[in-house]
């Protein structure tokens, strides 16, 4: 089959779906391997992007989607959806991200985190879709873990978890408050920096009354 029919299907696919498409049956639809595949698609979001369609394929884990660009979803919204637009709150926030970077974590575990409860938080992104439901945990008592949703990965523009920010090094003071390890190092070096300055302007000081004395 052409390059050109087989990019044809593929749109018609994704369009009628409306959802996500592994990938897995994309490439037993035309026989073809992942890496022949993830070529064919990423030439179409090429052409997209050239021609400037109001519409992208994304990569989300292992499927493909057919979506609108997130750069005109401030007119879609108004006109295709008229409920009142979600909003997440500083603790459902916290707690979305903790999840990210650690699935599969249990309820009891990211209450730890935060140090407060988070089952309104948890909810609400659960009602949202943006984490569900990964398993049960090993742990005593067998508590449910939780992992985030591809509907995370398009909200935030990811196409995997692999593309979270690498979260900075951090450390225990004396005082058991986590201490950036970063911050820690920048702290130093101004400190060393001023130091620095300061015995410079000694010895200025030294140097210009050794002057005048003479």
């Amino acid at each position: 089959m052409e390059e050109k029919k087989i990019k044809s299907i593929i749109e018609s696919i994704l369009f009628a779906s409306g959802n996500e498409v592994k990938m897995q049956d994309l490439m037993l639809t035309f026989e073809i391997s992942k890496e022949k595949l993830e070529d064919i698609i990423q030439k179409m979001q090429e052409d997209y992007q050239k021609e400037e369609r109001g519409i992208e394929i994304i990569k989300l884990e292992d499927s493909y989607q057919l979506c609108t660009k997130k750069e005109n979803y401030e007119y879609i919204y108004p006109i295709i959806d008229k409920r009142a637009k979600p909003s997440l709150s500083t603790a459902a926030l916290e707690t979305l991200a903790i999840i990210s970077y650690n699935p599969r974590i249990t309820r009891a575990e990211i209450e730890s985190i935060r140090g407060v409860e988070a089952k309104a938080s948890l909810y609400k992104l659960l009602e949202y879709g943006l984490v569900e439901e990964a398993g049960k945990s090993d742990l005593p008592g067998k508590p449910m873990t939780y992992k985030t949703t591809n509907e995370f990965l398009k909200m935030f523009g990811y196409s995997s978890l692999k593309e979270l920010p690498e979260l900075p090094k951090y450390k225990l003071d004396s005082n058991k408050q986590i201490v950036i390890d970063e911050l820690l190092e920048e702290n130093e070096e101004k400190t060393s920096e001023t130091v620095q300055e300061k015995d410079e302007e000694k010895t200025s000081e030294t140097v210009q009354e050794k002057d005048e004395n003479i």
